[in-house]
């Protein structure tokens, strides 16, 4: 069928559900449904067309007389106007800048950003041993003091508190250097159960734990306040 070909003399029922299927799709429309759903689907693109055509017909000599005087000008114009400039993608004059948002404060005036990892590969009770040495540090003293602790979950914790202060630049506008850690701790996960052959066709469980960490940061100066208090 033709991509616009007019209803048959028995009437869109007359064709198969197969041939109704070719004709919405030789259209660009939905050729999804129950042959009911494919005649209406049909009937509507025609009234569309019928109630455009006038329409298109009107606004014809209108756009061509329009067209006209632009085509005219833009010969008589240098070259260099008429060439259309090219914009790339991502560039300053496309792009929208995304409004910054207010940063969650507490009662005393301190800014307050959280970041969480869920379901780390590793035990609550190794990974409470790492929070503990940076609790109540400053960001630079933290990713110090985790850089060289030789305990595995050292780099899942430095890989969280990074989040954390990337999520304070992107989002508040807040620098590293005035960022100090104020919570600090990790919620037991889901435990992976495994089984290991032994002796004498026995088997022993061997329980691989998993960890929900989270490190909330705060301003150096709120700290300090509520210290002093």
């Amino acid at each position: 069928m033709s991509p616009r070909s007019t209803p048959p003399e028995g009437g869109w029922e007359s064709l198969t559900v197969e041939q109704l299927k070719a004709e919405l799709e030789a259209r660009g429309l939905p050729k999804s449904g129950k042959k009911a759903e494919l005649i209406e689907r049909l009937e509507e693109d025609e009234l569309a067309v019928e109630e455009a055509a006038p329409t298109a017909g009107e606004a014809a000599p209108e756009a061509a007389a329009e067209a006209e005087p632009a085509e005219a000008e833009a010969k008589a114009a240098p070259e260099a106007e008429v060439a259309p400039s090219r914009r790339r993608r991502g560039s300053a004059e496309t792009s929208a800048v995304p409004e910054r948002r207010a940063a969650p404060r507490r009662e005393d005036g301190g800014v307050v950003v959280r970041a969480r990892a869920k379901y780390v590969r590793s035990a609550p009770r190794k990974a409470r041993l790492v929070m503990d040495h940076i609790r109540g540090r400053p960001v630079e003293q933290a990713r110090a003091i985790l850089t060289h602790t030789p305990r595995a979950a050292s780099g899942d914790v430095l890989k969280l508190l990074n989040s954390a202060v990337a999520n304070a630049e992107a989002n508040y506008e807040l620098a590293s250097d005035e960022l100090r850690i104020e919570r600090a701790f990790v919620d037991e996960g889901p435990t992976i159960k495994r089984y290991r052959p032994r002796a004498l066709g026995r088997a022993t469980r061997i329980n691989k734990r998993t960890s929900h960490m989270t490190i909330e940061l705060t301003t150096a100066a709120a700290r300090s306040a509520a210290g002093k208090e």
